[in-house]
């Protein structure tokens, strides 16, 4: 345990160094942050900003919406300083810091633009597009995609080399992890000072290529693809869960599908049943915000195993002409780990990831890997 925590430890440090950046890349100043977006990664991110004392211009399409995301930022200061965490003052000088409004071209003295809509492909390069005619030259275009594809969005723009990702994990102003993702045109001096910006603003970054997912999300997708086949062959979402969750993860694929909402990307209109969420979502069973998805949830968001999902599973599997079988823990986790270790290595391989230990980095601050194993591509060297 002593070594993988040294190991993460060092791994921390060594993120934010690129390694083909020579040492003498000059960086951009910024001393004005614009946000696209109020909602909860918007907001989020801003905070970041505000925290250390740059202002913050925050756009919105609708006042209500603009309105809703500012109340949210200052209940989360306020529970800071009923914590005892921040003064009354430090509460106002950070709200002070906020300039919100309904027009994108209150962005064009910010130094660095960061855009934090909904994973739409054709709005975000809509905006991209916006932006180009706004933003003074020299200023840092960024995406807070989680998954799209970078190169395109910067094609939207006339000086894609000065755009590039920027991912924030949710809640953005707590968790320490930002994939900094770098474009196939973006400047040297963008993304070191994309970088540099992360270590002030008390984040982790690790620099990702472009691929789908980059180098978490694309992980990830690989161990949902496993948790999904594991309930149709037998186990069920709480057992797939409990095989992570004893391995010291925060949550299993389950627990999280229900906390993020089972609803996401899927429209009642086009909805065909084909799959186990589809059924979940047509019953309303939505996750956690509707008080049911593959758990169900009490007024206090506690979780227990459904009856009701386990029937719909069953009934499902039958449809299929699949007969259920007994899985044993140790083979959720080995079925879940395989594929899940393979992406990260091939991610590697790609140039997508510059060092094994990045991807350790993003996994302990992403995704609630246990640090005490050092991060997955340490653990699987360990393991063998």
């Amino acid at each position: 345990m002593s070594d993988a925590l040294a190991h993460i430890d060092a791994a921390e440090r060594l993120s934010p160094v690129v390694d083909d950046l020579p040492a003498d890349t000059p960086t951009r100043p910024v001393t004005r942050v614009g946000i696209i977006g109020a909602g909860t990664m918007g907001g989020g991110i801003a905070m970041n900003f505000a925290n250390i004392g740059v202002p913050v211009t925050i756009v919105e399409t609708a006042q209500a919406a603009l309105d809703r995301g500012l109340k949210v930022v200052r209940g989360n200061y306020d529970r800071s300083a009923a914590r005892g965490k921040l003064t009354a003052d430090e509460v106002a000088a950070r709200m002070g810091r906020f300039t919100p409004t309904l027009s994108m071209e209150a962005l064009g003295d910010c130094d660095l633009v960061i855009e934090a809509v909904f994973e739409n492909m054709a709005l975000k390069k809509e905006i991209f597009a916006r932006l180009d005619g706004i933003a003074k030259p020299g200023a840092i275009l960024a995406s807070n995609t989680s998954y799209l594809d970078v190169n395109e969005i910067a094609a939207a723009t006339n000086r894609p080399a000065d755009v590039l990702g920027m991912h924030f994990f949710s809640p953005a102003n707590v968790m320490r992890l930002l994939e900094v993702v770098r474009g196939a045109a973006t400047a040297p001096d963008v993304l070191k000072t994309a970088m540099e910006i992360g270590v002030k603003i008390g984040k982790v970054p690790v620099v990702s290529g472009v691929c789908p997912g980059f180098i978490g999300n694309r992980m990830l997708s690989k161990r949902q693809e496993q948790a999904q086949a594991l309930i149709l062959e037998g186990a069920m979402p709480w057992e797939v869960d409990k095989a992570l969750t004893d391995f010291g993860m925060v949550m299993g694929p389950f627990q999280m599908s229900d906390l993020a909402g089972l609803d996401i990307g899927w429209s009642r209109e086009t909805s065909t049943g084909a799959t186990i969420r589809d059924r979940l979502c047509e019953m309303d069973r939505r996750g956690q915000k509707t008080g049911a998805g593959f758990y169900d949830y009490d007024a206090e968001r506690k979780r227990t195993p459904s009856p009701v999902v386990e029937t719909l599973i069953r009934d499902f599997m039958r449809e299929k002409g699949v007969t259920p079988r007994s899985i044993s823990q140790e083979e959720i986790l080995d079925r879940l780990m395989t594929p899940f270790i393979a992406e990260g290595k091939a991610i590697l391989a790609e140039g997508i990831a510059q060092r094994a230990s990045d991807i350790d980095v993003v996994w302990v601050n992403g995704y609630g890997w246990p640090r005490a194993t050092g991060g997955p591509m340490y653990w699987a060297g360990v393991r063998g």
